[in-house]
């Protein structure tokens, strides 16, 4: 089988495509045939060494894929040679063929297809932990999506609208922006030509929202959280700026806010059950026409760096998947 090998830390073009031997499987594992892999911000960070999970080199980035099963080891009990699956592994999503325990495989409804199945595992569940689990939004609150149009923002506005929100979505373009009111955001923020906090106020009366979903960090941070309303709460998603914010904590004590951070791949393992439940109805919510995972670009394996390189320099809208 092939795959794209980092044997040295450093930038997208010092991986290497392989050819490795066919997988096989251990006690509790299958080997999957990888149809779709989704690319996310992290893969750019964990080959250069800036993530907080450090692979052991040589090793095969990538942490999210559906596929069919190929083989499966001693002990499994629910899943079978020709089952269609998704999984979140910790890595091996970019290549042929890739291992899973049983426990990180989904199997995927026949009506949902390989790609949306890739870009749903990271992305929506992320997004489902942050704004269903941890913000607790309810119908008829605000929600406020900072970097709105990237992989987890838009499935964030999603999902707050499917839960009955207002989700005002912020962005760096005009078409970013007209990509997330497609996908349900009620309100806009060009956060590039306007201000960011001036624009909220004015599009929540002055009230600011009840919750704040940040994946970027970065100097959006700090006049976003001036803004949050009374009990609101702030979510730490990620850090796609680069820059980790320093808030001032009076600021939550003035708003009796809270700051909440999200880490879907602690949540995933510690909390499994909670996991695939929201899974489940991310799948339903799929079929009911509520979420639509927006793929709006697909590589070849051969194309792992080029992927790689437009996710790291902000090039990407919804999810973008490489197909071996």
């Amino acid at each position: 089988m092939r795959a794209i090998r980092c044997n040295q830390y450093g930038p997208p073009e010092s991986l290497v495509l392989e050819t490795l031997p066919d997988l096989q499987p251990g006690p509790g594992q299958v080997a999957i045939d990888i149809r779709a892999a989704s690319v996310n911000f992290p893969d750019v960070l964990v080959i250069q060494n800036k993530y907080q999970m450090k692979p052991e080199l040589p090793f095969t980035p990538g942490s999210e894929f559906a596929g069919v099963v190929r083989a499966v080891g001693p002990d499994v009990k629910r899943l079978k040679v020709g089952m269609r699956v998704a999984a979140y592994t910790a890595q091996g999503a970019f290549a042929e063929q890739a291992l899973a325990s049983e426990a990180a495989c989904m199997p995927l409804p026949e009506d949902i297809d390989f790609a949306s199945a890739a870009a749903v595992t990271l992305a929506y569940g992320t997004s489902h932990h942050a704004v269903v689990d941890r913000g607790a939004l309810k119908a008829g609150e605000t929600m406020l999506v900072l970097g709105a149009a990237g992989g987890v923002g838009l499935a964030a506005v999603e999902i707050g609208k499917a839960l009955g929100a207002r989700v005002i979505a912020a962005a760096s373009s005009p078409e970013k922006l007209a990509l997330c009111v497609e996908h349900g955001a009620d309100a806009t923020i060009d956060y590039t030509s306007e201000n960011l906090r001036e624009r909220i106020k004015a599009l929540t009366d002055g009230n600011g929202p009840d919750v704040i979903y940040d994946p970027v960090g970065g100097e959006y941070a700090e006049p976003a959280f001036r803004s949050i309303g009374w009990r609101g709460r702030y979510l730490v998603v990620g850090f796609a700026n680069g820059e980790i914010p320093k808030l001032p904590l009076n600021l939550a004590l003035l708003k009796g806010a809270s700051i909440v951070g999200v880490f879907w791949g602690q949540h995933i393992q510690r909390e499994p059950e909670l996991a695939s439940a929201a899974l489940q109805q991310i799948f339903g919510w799929i079929r009911d026409g509520r979420v639509r995972p927006h793929v709006t670009k697909r590589y070849a394996l051969e194309q792992t760096a080029e992927a790689l390189n437009d996710m790291a320099s902000r090039r990407v809208s919804g999810k973008i998947v490489i197909e071996p």
